[in-house]
């Protein structure tokens, strides 16, 4: 047997050997982990933005000097900047001021955290436009409608498939082949058939997540103890009764988290069904500031994106370990 990790005072593993193979980590030393994950990539975007030698390919300019097409608050590339101010010491010309920046499309840590703010209290910029949580709304709407839609289909018959072979050799075929057609691809014939508004939004969501939803539930339904299974024909359970009072309860913890994972695939469905028809939602809002060039507030949305995706499964991790107090793996 291999040698036992090593603790600290307070029973923790020394970080050493946090990243040893099948480590065991206290709850602590997980948490710490979990915010050095935001923490890392937040750390490098701040380097970037703020430590002046780093990067910075632009040039902001506070002062246009005799240089006709440069206004102040203007970014130009180095080159530009070094060739205007070139021009300006041989035709002995007021030369431009200015300071390094990134370009405009990475904006600051600082000024998407104001962009949180802004966003929600800027009205819309068109007369007929949405505020910002009207926006979120829309784009709740179409991934839980989506995602109920697909769950209505794909979990029965994924359980179907999964318990019956023969159910699983005429479905599988099909959807193995479907599976790998793009959602996007369907765009056009789903306007065509649903209208321009919500329809093809949320056929989008389901085309893209039902047919991996049932191959993934089939699998997990597959998993289900067999001594369990055997034991219960050996008592004479039978058909639905050995469906629903055996197999979905072995294997219900395990169903509830592969449809965690399948909510976070149907949120990355959520931009490119919004684009299809009538723009609506949470692209929108991103669409129409990227016009503007106010790339803090496109970082802001995709930020709530996010945000929402990932405290919603937050949630349901936290529902689970309540529904599923046995389970080890939701510990």
């Amino acid at each position: 047997m291999g040698a036992k990790p090593a603790l600290s005072e307070t029973g923790d593993a020394v970080p050493g050997q946090w990243f040893r193979v099948r480590a065991p980590l206290t709850r602590r030393v997980r948490i710490f982990l979990a915010i050095c994950s935001f923490l890392l990539p937040l750390a490098v975007w701040s380097a970037v933005s703020y430590v002046p030698f780093l990067w910075h390919p632009d040039v902001l300019i506070s002062d246009p000097g005799d240089v006709d097409y440069f206004l102040p608050g203007m970014r130009v590339t180095k080159a530009t900047f070094a060739s205007e101010i070139a021009n300006s010491k041989t035709n002995h010309t007021d030369p431009p001021q200015g300071t390094p920046c990134n370009p405009v499309y990475l904006p600051a840590p600082g000024d998407v955290l104001a962009a949180f703010y802004t966003s929600f209290t800027t009205p819309p910029q068109d007369q007929d436009g949405l505020w910002l949580h009207q926006s979120l709304w829309q784009s709740i709407q179409t991934i839980f409608w989506g995602f109920v839609v697909s769950s209505i289909i794909g979990v029965p018959l994924g359980i179907l498939c999964g318990a019956h072979s023969g159910i699983a050799r005429l479905v599988e075929p099909f959807v193995e082949f479907f599976r790998y057609l793009p959602a996007p691809a369907f765009g056009t014939l789903a306007v065509a058939v649903l209208g321009i508004y919500a329809g093809p939004k949320i056929a989008i969501i389901v085309i893209g997540t039902l047919f991996q939803q049932i191959l993934i539930i089939a699998n997990t339904t597959r998993k289900a103890d067999f001594a369990l299974v055997e034991a219960a024909l050996t008592l004479g359970t039978r058909n639905l009764r050995l469906l629903t009072s055996v197999i979905i309860p072995s294997v219900l913890p395990d169903l509830y988290r592969d449809q965690r994972i399948l909510l976070g695939w149907a949120w990355t469905y959520l931009i490119v069904a919004e684009l299809i028809g009538a723009t609506t939602g949470i692209s929108l809002f991103i669409t129409q500031q990227s016009r503007y060039q106010h790339y803090a507030n496109v970082y802001a949305a995709i930020a709530m994106i996010g945000i929402l995706g990932l405290g919603t499964d937050l949630v349901l991790a936290a529902l689970g370990r309540k529904l599923f107090p046995w389970d080890k793996a939701a510990a």
